[in-house]
Formats: C-alpha cells, structure tokens, sequence
C-alpha cells in the first residue's frame, strides 16, 4: 500500500497567519519602508497555492475525457508571469472560490515560481492586500535563505551546508 507523505500541514484550517497579515497591513500603510518586514514575517509562513482543474481532452462527441489539476499562473501587462499563492483560505476565495488550496511553506512556493520560470509570486492577487515577491528576494526564498535585520536595512543569509 502506498502512503502519502505528509506535508507538514495536518489540521490547518486555512486561517491566515494573524502575523502575517498584520504584517501585510502594516505594508499596505507604507509600501516602500515595510517591503522587507514583510518579507521577513512572510519566510515563516504557510501559504495557500491554487490548484483548478483544467480540461484535457474531448471525445468526438465533445464531452471531457480527461482532466488535470494545474496551479495558476498570471501574466502581468508587461508579459512576465507570476505565480498565485494566498495567506489564507478568505483571501483564496475572494479570488476564486472554486479553486482548491494546497498547503505549502514560501520556500515550496517561492521554488514552484522558479521552475515554472515565473518572475514573481503574488501573494493574496485579490486583496486584502496584494504582495509581490520577485527578483533576489523569490530567488533568495527559493534557496531557503533568511532575511535577517542588519544595521541599515536588511540581508539575505545563506543556511551554513
């Protein structure tokens, strides 16, 4: 018999973390000065990535055959794409409440968008309020690295081999 491993998400309920959407209030507030207090309470987190199933094959007759289940990409106006994931099952069903959530760390999340050659992951696309994480920091998540206080600002540090 086969077993399913468990991602460490037994019992979650879908709530989002009261840390992190505070810390997301906070930024929505100051967007510019609150982006890496952000970031730093986000790494910690649990997210919610869609998952909606996608047609893949009609019979002569036109009726489904087959199905899958896919994430959800976003293409931006300026062509990149982003991956979709949410702080909470609330903000999942703002976006769409059919979509199923599957439980996963940032850093499961953030190397998901890196695969899949996204440019960003979008925190909550629907609101309350919207985060994007690109470049370094989707990068620096990825690899599990941490965000870390330091005189003047903030640095990512790399977890010791």
């Amino acid at each position: 018999m086969r077993e399913i491993p468990d991602p460490g998400f037994a019992g979650d309920e879908g709530v989002a973390d009261p840390r992190l959407t505070a810390a997301l209030a906070s930024y929505a507030e100051d967007p510019g000065r609150r982006h890496a207090a952000t970031l730093e309470v986000l790494q910690h987190a649990r997210l919610l990535v869609p998952v909606v199933a996608v047609l893949g094959e009609r019979s002569e007759t036109g009726e489904e055959k087959t199905s899958d289940i896919a994430s959800v990409m976003m293409r931006g106006a300026d062509g990149r794409t982003a991956l979709l994931a949410f702080s909470g099952q609330e903000a999942l069903q703002r976006w769409d409440p059919h979509a199923r959530p599957v439980p996963v760390s940032v850093v499961t999340a953030a190397q998901a968008a890196r695969q899949q050659n996204a440019a960003a992951l979008v925190l909550d696309v629907a609101g309350p309020v919207m985060f994007v994480v690109e470049s370094e920091d989707l990068g620096s998540l990825a690899a599990g690295d941490t965000l870390v206080p330091v005189s003047g600002g903030h640095a990512w540090v790399r977890p010791a081999p």
